[in-house]
C-alpha cells in the first residue's frame, strides 16, 4: 500500500521513499514526489507452552520505533484479508503528531479497505552435493508442505547449489510448483548465503506478508556473501526467514548458530530434524506458524535516525502480559541515490 505526497527538500531526512522518485522545480524551490511504504511486521503470539493466541484485536498491540509510538495502519490475522485502520481521507501518516490518539477499535468490516490475503512464500531448496542421501525424501517433505499450504498463499520455488535457480516464480498454481520440486537434482557445492540473499531480494519486492522457507542439509562452502548481510536485509525488508535443516548441519556449530541467529532476527524459526519424517513435521510447524501470524503495519513517524531503528511490539493489558511475542526487532532504512533536476544529489532512505 502506497501513499503519495509532495514534500519540501527539508523533510527528506525524515521521510522516505521506495522505488520511484520525481523532482519538480518551482521558482527555485525543488519539490519531490515521495512514495511512503509501510513497515510490515509478522507477529506470532504464544503462551508458555507454545500454543498460538488467536482472536486479538489491533488495540491489543502497542508498536513503537526507536521509542516513538506508532499508529497501526493495517491489521490481519492468519490468512484473512489485512484491513486498513486508517481513514480513507484526512488521515495523513506524515503529519500525525506524537499526541495522536491510540488506534481506534475495529470499525465494521464493510468499512475496511481490503488488501492482501495470505502470504508470499518463497521456498529455497538445497540441491548441493550435501543432498545426495535421502534426496527424494526431502522432495516429499517439501511437496507435502506445498500441498498443505492455505490456498490464499502464493508460492515460489527456488533451488540452489553453487548458483540459484528460480524454478517456479511466485504463483497460486500448486501443480506448477510441484513439477518444479520433482525436477530438481542434486550436485555441486553449496552457496547458501548467495542464494538466500537473492531470494530475500525477490521476496522484498512483494507487498503484504513475505517469508522465505529454506531447506538446507549442510553448511555453506561456496558463498561470497556473509550471513550477517542476509540477516540484515531480511530484517530491513520485512522478510521472515525459516530454516529447516538436519542433524548433519547441526554438527557444524557455526552453521547452527548462524541459522538460529538469522531466523530469530527476522521473526522466523530454525528446525534441526533427525530424519525425513521429522522434516515433514518441521514443515508442518512452519505452515501452522504462517496460519497464525498477525500482520501489522504502520507508517513510521518522523525520525531523524538514518541508521538502525529498533522496533518494539508489546501487548496491552494485564491479561495479555503473560503471552510471548516473536517478530523482527528492527530494520535499517535502505539508501537510494538519485540526481534531481537541480545540480545537487540527495540521499534518501527506504523503510520496509
Amino acid at each position: 500500500m502506497k501513499k503519495f505526497y509532495l514534500l519540501p527538500l527539508g523533510l527528506l531526512a525524515l521521510f522516505l521513499l521506495c522505488s520511484e522518485t520525481g523532482t519538480v522545480a518551482q521558482e527555485g524551490e525543488s519539490r519531490i514526489l515521495v512514495i511512503v511504504n509501510m513497515v510490515q511486521l509478522n507477529v506470532a503470539v504464544t503462551d508458555n507452552k507454545g500454543n498460538y493466541i488467536t482472536g486479538l484485536r489491533p488495540q491489543d498491540f502497542a508498536v513503537s520505533e526507536d521509542g516513538i509510538p506508532e499508529r497501526i495502519a493495517t491489521f490481519g490475522e492468519g490468512n484473512e484479508l489485512t484491513r486498513s485502520l486508517l481513514e480513507v481521507a484526512g488521515d495523513n501518516p506524515l503529519t500525525q503528531g506524537d499526541d495522536r490518539p491510540s488506534p481506534r477499535p475495529d470499525p465494521p468490516p464493510e468499512t475496511f479497505a481490503s488488501a492482501i490475503a495470505g502470504a508470499n512464500v518463497f521456498i529455497l531448496f538445497d540441491t548441493s552435493n550435501y543432498m545426495y542421501r535421502h534426496f527424494v525424501f526431502a522432495q516429499d517433505a517439501i511437496a507435502q508442505f506445498v500441498r498443505t499450504l492455505e490456498p490464499a498463499n502464493k508460492i515460489a520455488f527456488y533451488s540452489y547449489s553453487r548458483d540459484l535457480s528460480r524454478v517456479a516464480r511466485l504463483t497460486p498454481d500448486r501443480s506448477q510448483v510441484l513439477r518444479g520440486v520433482r525436477a530438481t537434482v542434486a550436485g555441486d557445492n553449496a552457496a547458501l548465503y548467495n542464494a538466500l540473499l537473492l531470494t530475500v531480494k525477490d521476496a522484498a519486492q512483494q507487498s503484504g506478508r513475505k517469508v522465505v522457507v529454506v531447506f538446507s542439509n549442510g553448511p555453506d562452502n561456496a558463498s561470497t556473501v556473509p550471513p550477517e548481510d542476509v540477516a540484515e536485509l531480511g530484517q530491513s525488508s520485512g522478510v521472515s526467514i525459516y530454516m529447516v535443516s538436519t542433524q548433519q548441519a547441526q554438527l557444524d556449530s557455526v552453521s547452527t548458530a548462524v541459522f538460529e541467529r538469522m531466523t530469530a532476527a527476522t521473526g522466523g524459526k530454525a528446525y534441526f530434524t533427525k530424519n525425513w519424517k521429522d522434516q515433514e513435521k518441521a514443515f508442518a510447524s512452519v505452515r501452522d506458524d504462517l496460519a497464525h501470524l498477525y500482520s501489522i503495519s504502520y507508517y513510521p513517524q518522523p525520525n531523524p535516525n538514518q541508521g538502525w531503528r529498533s522496533i518494539s511490539v508489546k501487548l496491552v493489558g494485564e491479561r495479555l502480559k503473560k503471552y510471548h511475542i516473536r517478530t523482527r526487532n528492527g530494520y535499517r532504512p535502505q539508501p537510494v541515490r538519485f540526481s534531481g533536476s537541480t545540480s545537487a544529489s540527495h540521499t534518501q532512505f527506504v523503510p520496509q
